[in-house]
């Protein structure tokens, strides 16, 4: 019965590539039009990975049963434990295969059909009181600060880089974000600003260091803040920048600009518009805020439950109708947007390749099993990114709307210099 169900819905979904199965008693079945040819290069479609034959074995039937039950979560977890094995374990052509026929059969009954239960269930699990959102964020932050070391930049930046040039390393891109961020916020020296889920401290030392702000960080993580306050230590800003362990809602105070990167995703939909109420409340009249968040291009939709299980428990990923809405609601201007589409893919692909490169390294700080649930975490999103609706939004917000210039003029990259490299502040 499994098998049939199964096979019914494979054949009803499966529009692009080619996916071989092989069933828990050995018959194996082919689904699919076959693999496809790479697109031309210099076409538009050059960049996006073509559908490709994949052959996946399932070890036992309650596999099946929970790939039935939940996709998502079925597969996640069989992978992680062992219980469904890809040929080569080719994870990036599987989770490619998924998503291009994702893209194309949307409302695929299997993954359709749980969506409402989903979205009714999304204010329990995105319930992010403060006593909570501290243990979410300890889950994932407080790992060993040796695991990110494996796979980040030098400055520890965890969130999407800035890939104005295509050759660009990852410590370069993620320099360019943090002065894409700068300009947009237009620092200016002796300006209070409050950075909200401060990370590992390199937005902050970026403002204080290089524009002269005078930095408020706050976050709900021991291990980043212990490193943060060592590295702020070390370089001498400890008069210029104050890093604190507390809730975005326990802050006290007016500043001059609030920035918030990569921290909106673990709010919780049910707390957005306390978030941006927080956010009007603690700007100065003439306050600039900068918000750089993860979200979907489509309506708003339930995160991946593998995801919320095994990597951000509470996290809920916005569309912009519901940032919108909020900030409306809130009495907060937005006063620009910005789409970033596939900056997030290359980031997430340097990420990947820098962790598979010292994946023994990995297994040796926890396990096997660990590893294969941080590749799966990687490269899910990266396809996401690459095949879905995933995007970055960074949303520029005020209390007044004559509060910066009517031009966007001033948010513009610097020029090059003679050698093609970015000319950032000194």
């Amino acid at each position: 019965m499994l098998d049939r169900i199964l096979d019914t819905l494979l054949r009803s979904v499966l529009r692009r590539g080619e996916l071989t199965v092989t069933y828990p008693d050995g018959r194996t079945r082919r689904y699919g039009p076959g693999p496809e040819a790479p697109a031309p290069a210099g076409s538009s479609r050059a960049v996006t990975p073509p559908a490709p034959a994949v052959a996946i074995r399932i070890h036992d039937r309650p596999t099946m049963r929970a790939i039935l039950r939940d996709p998502d979560m079925g597969v996640g977890e069989a992978y992680m434990d062992g219980r469904l094995t890809i040929e080569g374990d080719d994870l990036a052509g599987f989770l490619t295969l998924a998503l291009a026929n994702r893209a194309v059969e949307p409302r695929g009954w299997a993954l359709w059909r749980l969506t409402p239960v989903r979205n009714a269930m999304r204010p329990f699990t995105e319930w992010n009181r403060a006593a909570r959102a501290r243990r979410n964020v300890a889950h994932h932050y407080d790992l060993s600060g040796e695991l990110y070391e494996l796979f980040l930049d030098r400055d520890r930046q965890y969130s999407c880089a800035y890939w104005p040039r295509a050759d660009m390393t990852l410590d370069e891109a993620q320099e360019a974000k943090k002065h894409h961020i700068a300009r947009k916020l237009r620092i200016e020296p002796g300006m209070r600003v409050l950075d909200i889920g401060c990370g590992w401290g390199g937005m902050a030392l970026t403002l204080a260091r290089d524009y002269g702000a005078r930095v408020t960080g706050v976050t709900l993580s021991q291990e980043q803040l212990a490193w943060a306050r060592r590295r702020i230590e070390a370089e001498g800003m400890a008069d210029r920048i104050d890093l604190q362990l507390l809730d975005y809602r326990a802050v006290q105070g007016q500043f001059d600009r609030i920035v918030s990167v990569g921290m909106f995703e673990h709010v919780g939909t049910p707390h957005y518009r306390q978030f941006f109420r927080t956010v009007r409340e603690r700007l100065t009249d003439d306050g600039v805020a900068l918000l750089h968040t993860i979200g979907s291009s489509g309506p708003p939709a339930p995160t991946s439950s593998f995801i919320r299980k095994y990597i951000f428990p509470g996290g809920a990923l916005p569309s912009l109708s519901q940032i919108a809405t909020a900030c409306e609601r809130e009495r907060v201007t937005i006063t620009d947007v910005e789409v970033w589409r596939r900056h997030y893919a290359e980031t997430l692909a340097e990420w990947r390749a820098r962790f598979e490169a010292r994946a023994a390294e990995a297994e040796a700080l926890y396990d096997e099993r660990f590893v294969r649930m941080w590749r799966y975490y990687l490269l899910g999103p990266e396809m996401a990114f690459r095949l879905h609706r995933l995007v970055v939004f960074q949303v520029q917000l005020a209390r007044r709307n004559d509060s910066l210039p009517i031009t966007r003029n001033y948010m513009m990259d610097p020029p090059e210099d003679q050698n093609g490299r970015t000319t950032l502040p000194e």
